[in-house]
This record gives structure tokens, C-alpha cells and sequence, in this order.
């Protein structure tokens, strides 16, 4: 296992992160997984014991049942509270309420302490807000976040789902009012899934977050146990042939498994690994999220951490999964390309 920076902070977390949106057994607002105690403390165990010190879950998983097993995990298993990062997530709705939802400060502090009780813990490594708020100031929601750290209920502060612009303008608050910056965003990204790559990675790149991935494997399309028809429609077992979620370029993902597959093969590991160790050598990827049900499912996943791509590889899966750009975009790569002269440094004076 390889470990690296989140962003720009000095917090250090392995490139795999288990996912926890799969434990529990209570209706969910995501999907229903039927995830036991024992099952969850099973693969986080494997998780540790294959170097993973990272873990995400969020209020919303299972209506808070995610976070009392991965509380109840690390009881049971008994590892040291330094040792691992703890990362959840507040903003989405926990009760029927008018502030049952949102990033404003009712909310947040109040869904803070719940899922710190629901942990068993005095504090998290990361706490990010779970989506946009169209109601909440910005602002408002951002004081709660540096009010959270300032207390030691958090040690620092992400955010989820946001635009490029929306977490500029955040940055910008923050740097105005002192507070502390979100050093990581957790977003969807996929070998052929990468819109991401239009406006929010330039801007994580210029400002130093760390990029958390979500369903690296777009809902389980690139794990290479599906087949594609000649309609774009997806047959085989599992949770995507039943829920067409996250939004996908059918074709695009068919063609990503076709070129993924003989890499797969020649190193005797599952397309899905192919698919994770493409996101991992992205230079914005601090950490990918992997979840599971079964340890076999884990342990393919695992895998990826130990797999070095050729430059020629890369360059296949690039092509495969590249985007048209789009404007402004094209516009500025022509002015590149007509203003393509190079200063030279400024000579010294005699």
C-alpha cells in the first residue's frame, strides 16, 4: 500500500480508502446493501491488515447505521485511534424537519455530534459537507465547518459533489475570514467517466485540494462482469444491471472494459483493479474509495494498489476515456496555439 498527502495538508492517508456506504442494514437513502456487524468488521479488518488506514462513510449511509459498525469495527478489532483517518460527512436530510437537511450552522453542529456518538469518538480526521445547499449562505455553512474544527470535533474540512466555482469561491471565504480551507473534494471520477476533468481538476490542481474518487468503477460498469448490448443496455448480475446509477457513457464504458481486459489478464488481475489503478496515477488522486460486500470483492480491489502501468498503457486508456473540450476550452487552447511564442527571461542589466 502506498500513501499519500490529502491536498496540500499534512495529513497522509493511503491511496486506497475503505468505503463504508455498503455497511448496514437499515433503508438507506443511497441504496439498501443488508450489511451485517460482522460482515462490516470483516472486511475493515482486511482493509487494515492489506495497509488501508483510511476509512469514509457519511450520516446518510444507512440512516446512520454505517457509522455505529465502523465505530463498532475498530472496537472490535481493537486498533489504535492514530492509527487510522476517520472521514464522514453531514448535509443531507436526516429527518423530515425544515432543518433536518442543509449546510446551515443548525444543522451541521447538530449532525456532527450525532454521528460522532453514532462512531464512538471524540472527533473525526475529516468532516465534509455531502453536496450543495441552494438555501444555506455559503458562508453561514463554512463558519460551522471552522467552528467544528475549532471545537476538535474535526481535524479538517472537505467537501462533496460542488462545482469548480462553488469551492473557488469557498477557498476565497475562507482565506478572507482566516478560517480553514477544505483541503480535499470527493467526486465522481472514472476512467470513462471524466467530465471532472472540464473545469473542477484545473482548479484542484491551481489550489491544492486532494481528490477523493466515488465510484471509481461508475456503480460497478468497469469491473468487467457485465456485458454491453448494441444498444447501450447493460445485462449481468449485480447492482447495476438493476440501478443505472451513476450516469454513464454506455459505449465509452464498453470500449474502457475492451481495452482494459488484456491488461487485466496478462497480470492475472480483474478489470475492476485496471480501472482503480488508472485513477491512481492521476496526479490529483490522493485517495481512491473502494467499497465492497464480500472480501473476495475487497481483495480484487486491493489489488490495484500493487499494479504499475506501462506509459503505453496509460496512453490507451487516455484515449479511450478522452472528452471533446468544450468551450471555453477550445478557445483557449487556440489562443495557445496563435500566441505560442516564448518569453524570454528578462536579461540582466549591464
Amino acid at each position: 500500500m502506498r500513501y499519500n498527502r490529502l491536498g496540500n495538508s499534512g495529513l497522509v492517508v493511503s491511496e486506497l480508502c475503505l468505503g463504508a456506504m455498503t455497511f448496514g442494514t437499515a433503508p438507506s437513502a443511497f441504496f439498501q446493501h443488508d450489511l451485517d456487524q460482522a460482515g462490516s468488521t470483516a472486511l475493515v479488518k482486511q482493509a487494515l491488515d492489506a495497509g488501508v488506514n483510511f476509512i469514509d462513510t457519511a450520516n446518510l449511509y444507512s440512516a446512520g447505521q454505517s457509522e455505529q459498525y465502523v465505530g463498532q469495527a475498530l472496537k472490535d478489532i481493537g486498533v489504535a485511534r492514530d492509527q487510522v483517518v476517520i472521514a464522514t460527512k453531514g448535509m443531507g436530510p436526516m429527518g423530515e424537519g425544515p432543518n433536518d437537511a442543509g449546510y446551515g450552522r443548525y444543522h451541521l453542529l447538530n449532525q456532527i455530534d450525532a454521528s460522532l456518538d453514532r462512531l464512538g469518538l471524540d472527533h473525526v480526521d475529516l468532516y465534509q459537507i455531502h453536496g450543495w445547499d441552494p438555501v444555506a449562505p455559503m458562508e453561514e455553512g463554512l463558519r460551522a465547518m471552522e467552528d467544528i474544527v475549532r471545537s476538535g470535533r474535526a481535524r479538517y474540512i472537505g467537501v462533496s459533489n460542488w462545482a469548480a466555482w462553488q469551492i473557488a469561491k469557498a477557498l476565497g471565504i475562507a482565506d478572507k475570514r482566516g478560517w480553514d480551507k477544505f483541503i480535499s473534494n470527493q467526486a465522481f471520477y472514472a476512467v470513462s467517466g471524466r467530465e471532472l476533468e472540464r473545469e473542477v481538476v484545473p482548479m484542484m490542481l491551481s489550489e491544492g485540494l486532494g481528490l477523493m474518487v466515488w465510484s471509481p468503477l461508475i456503480g460497478g460498469l468497469l469491473s468487467g462482469k457485465y456485458d454491453f448490448g448494441e444498444d447501450g443496455e447493460v445485462s449481468g448480475d449485480g447492482r447495476r444491471a438493476k440501478l443505472d446509477f451513476p450516469r454513464a457513457d454506455k459505449p465509452m464504458a464498453a470500449a474502457a472494459v475492451a481495452a482494459m481486459r488484456p491488461m487485466a489478464e496478462a497480470r492475472g488481475v480483474s478489470v475492476a483493479a485496471i480501472a482503480l489503478a488508472w485513477l491512481l496515477h492521476q496526479p490529483v488522486v490522493s485517495s481512491v474509495i473502494v467499497g465492497a460486500k464480500r472480501a473476495n470483492q475487497l481483495a480484487e480491489n486491493l489489488a490495484a494498489s500493487d499494479i504499475e502501468l506501462t506509459a503505453g498503457e496509460l496512453a490507451i486508456l487516455d484515449e479511450v476515456g478522452r472528452l471533446e473540450d468544450e468551450y471555453p476550452a477550445w478557445a483557449l487552447k487556440s489562443q495557445e496555439v496563435r500566441h505560442g511564442f516564448r518569453v524570454s527571461p528578462r536579461r540582466p542589466a549591464k
